[in-house]
Formats: C-alpha cells, structure tokens, sequence
C-alpha cells in the first residue's frame, strides 16, 4: 500500500514539473528581426550600388575618372553638355572628395558622379538613364554651446586645451579687437563664451557659426559683448557691451591676427648698418609668417595695389577724407585699384617683397597726408546702438548676460586659485 502512494506520488511530481516545462516553453516569445536601416547619403541608398570613393588627383579630369571606369568619350561629352548649366566639370579641384555609384554588373558601370568642393556643398550628375545634373548641401544643424577658460600662457593656448575650434580664436580676437590687446594678456586672465557651432547632418563638425555673447576678464576689468542686429533689412549686426555701447572702433588695431610687433613707429630710429644715421621709421612692423593673411583695417577704397621700389608689393586704402592706410612688403595683393573693402577683408598675404629683412608687414597710418603712429592717435569710435532700439537691446540682452554670469570657468586642470565671481548686472 506504502509503496502504491509512493508510485502514485512520483508520477504527479513529474507530472507538474512536465507542465511547468511546458508552459514555460509555450510564453517564451519568439525573438523579433529587426531589419538594419539601409545605409543613405547624397540622397541615395548606397546598397543598391558598388560605391567607389576616391579624391581628384593632380591631372584628373571628369573624362579620365568616367573612361577609366568604362563610359567612352562620346558618353562622357554628352554627360558634359547636359550638365553644365548646373556645373563646369573643369572646375574640379586636386583633393576634393568624389563619388561613383555604380551598377551591380559585371562591368560595375557608373551610374551617378558625385563631387564634393567642400563638407558641405555637393554636385550630383546622374547618367544612369537620362542625364541629370544638381547641386545639393548635406543638412546644417547649429547648436548653441558654452565654453570658458583660464589663461595661463596664451589665449590660443587656453582654448586648444579646452578643445575649442579655432575659429573661435580668430573670432575672439576680432570681437575685442579695439578693447582688449591680445598680445598681452595676463596669467588668470580669463573668458566665458555663448556660441552656435555647425553640424554636418547633426555630427560632423562644421565651424563656428556666430558668437551670441561673450566675457573676457582682464586686468580685473570686465568686458562684455553681445551680438545684436542693427538693421534686419541689411542683415548688419554688430557687438555691443552692457550699456549698448559699440565694442569696435573705426579702425582696426592691427592688419594681421596673432602677431608681434617687431618694430614700432620712430621718427629718430639709428640702423648701425647704416652707421647709426637717422633713418626714421613712419611705419609699425608686424613680423607673421609668409602668406599670413593681411586685414583691412576698415572700411575704404582701394587707391593703390602695385609695386614699387623698397615697399615691395603693397595696397593703400583711402578710409576717408582724413585717413588712409598702407600695407608693405606683400607676397601677394588680393585686391584692385578702385575695389571697395570692408574692415577685416583679407587685401593680401605676408611676404618678403622690396627692402626687408624678414615676413613681416609694414603697416602705414596717414593722417591729412602725414604718415602718423596709429597707436598715438585717438581715433573716432564705430557708431553706438540708437536710442530707439536701446529698449529692445536691454530685453534681449538680459538672458543671454544671465547665462554667461553663471557658466562656470574653467581651469585646464593647472593649480590656479578659485576666484569668488561677484559679476553683478548693470543693466536698468
């Protein structure tokens, strides 16, 4: 009898665990296939074609990349015509990226050229069937971003070490052009930055696309500066500090960016090579590598760009009836005689061109027809915000000013003592 309930007992024991086993194998799901996305750019899905990649090298032209993948001449002289009216195939450039798609054949025959002058910019010719030619951008996202620092040695230094473009640099520099002297900042000196940077189809860097605000703190002196639009119609903005006040002046201080100044303007200048006669300097020397560019100072016609004698390649630019500047020793001029230039276009590049001894540029300042040092001079300001829109740049320069005051600097990881930042706001 014992053993009877024993046996009866074990069957129903196997029994349950059976049952649980096979519910268990019943609610397991069946594991779901995801299909992968297929791969897109330029407007295609790569996986239909072979993709070839490859650069324009020195020589290419549109024909030879088409003929050495098996299109003949009358096919590509076709190609050609049909497609100039949206792009000039002889102005492919040595280094700049293209693509062929090509046909799945035996033959691999291209099916659609793709070249790229820049990260941005693309030109499509389609040939598959019908000849199609386009120019296309690859999607732009901006997202605004901050950035501070300390400087221990240099600014440009400061910010490599921050990871920040270098165009920022540039950018900076040309914003506190007339306020701060870049050539001699102090140790703790320091900057907070609001800025937009480009993305290439949300994760290609792109470059800076403008600066919202900016701090930079030197010699204990606080200098803020706000980008804000002056005219809509004209798409003209400018950078104003707090108290709606224009950071920029009428000129330029210096004609390069990140230079030194190798030798200044002296009217009782001795050269011992010329035994230690009076040989005056009228100008103000900036030592720059050659083909550093060379800026226009401000706004101004173009009187002057040619050679001549010891000045070597130069331009001379009249601003106004009062001043004009001049620029020596260019390797090369970038504009013509009459050409009017804006402050901050490049006029030229850095050379060793007439009397000189080094890359440098000579930079002339004239005054009423007198060469004068610029640095002594007291030189009329840029135009300030008008009053109508004094109002309208207090509210829109509040949030922009609080999200500055309460970026948190940076140290680079260098011992420096923390600083109690007591910025306070002196906007009515």
């Amino acid at each position: 009898m014992q053993l009877k309930q024993l046996l009866i007992a074990t069957v129903l024991f196997i029994g349950v665990f059976s049952c649980k086993d096979e519910e268990k194998t019943i609610a397991e799901p069946l594991p779901e296939i995801i299909e992968p996305e297929p791969i897109k750019e330029f407007g295609f899905v790569l996986d239909d074609y072979i993709v070839k990649r490859d650069t324009i090298k020195s020589g290419d032209s549109f024909g030879e990349i088409l003929e050495r993948n098996h299109i003949g001449y009358p096919r590509i002289f076709n190609i050609a015509e049909k497609a100039k009216d949206s792009f000039d195939i002889r102005n492919l450039k040595a280094g700049k990226p293209y693509t062929l798609l090509c046909a799945k054949d035996s033959l691999q025959t291209p099916q659609c050229f793709i070249y790229q002058p820049n990260s941005i910019d693309y030109v499509v010719i389609k040939f598959a069937d019908s000849i199609i030619a386009y120019n296309e951008r690859k999607p732009i996202s901006i997202v605004q971003k901050e950035a501070s620092g300390i400087v221990m040695n240099n600014l440009s230094e400061t910010m490599e070490q921050q990871g920040l473009p270098y165009t920022l640099i540039n950018d900076m520099s040309d914003i506190y052009a007339w306020t701060i002297n870049f050539f001699k900042l102090q140790k703790g000196d320091r900057f907070k930055i609001v800025y937009n940077q480009r993305f290439i189809e949300d994760t290609i860097p792109a470059g800076i696309q403008s600066i919202d605000a900016a701090y930079f703190k030197h010699k204990d002196q606080s200098f803020y500066a706000f980008n804000f639009e002056v005219d809509s119609v004209k798409n003209i903005s400018d950078y104003f500090d707090e108290n709606a006040k224009s950071l920029r002046r009428t000129f330029l201080k210096a004609p390069v960016q990140f230079s030194r100044i190798s030798s200044r303007y002296n009217l009782n200048r001795r050269i011992a090579y010329y035994g230690y006669k009076l040989r005056p300097h009228k100008g103000t020397d900036f030592a720059a590598p050659i083909g550093t560019p060379i800026l226009a100072t401000a706004n101004g016609t173009v009187e002057e760009s040619t050679r001549r004698g010891g000045n070597g390649k130069y331009v001379k630019i009249k601003h106004s009836p009062t001043y004009s500047t001049q620029y020596l020793h260019m390797k090369n001029q970038n504009v013509k005689k009459g050409q009017f230039v804006k402050q901050g276009d490049v006029i030229g590049w850095v050379g060793m061109t007439g009397n000189t001894g080094g890359p440098h540029v000579c930079y002339r300042f004239w005054k009423n027809g007198k060469q004068v040092d610029p640095f002594k001079e007291k030189l009329p300001e840029a135009e300030s915000i008008p009053d109508s829109l004094k109002p309208r740049y207090t509210d829109f320069i509040k949030p922009l000013k609080s999200q500055l005051d309460n970026i948190q600097f940076k140290d680079n990881k260098i011992d420096i003592p923390s600083e109690e930042e007591t910025l306070t706001s002196n906007i009515q």
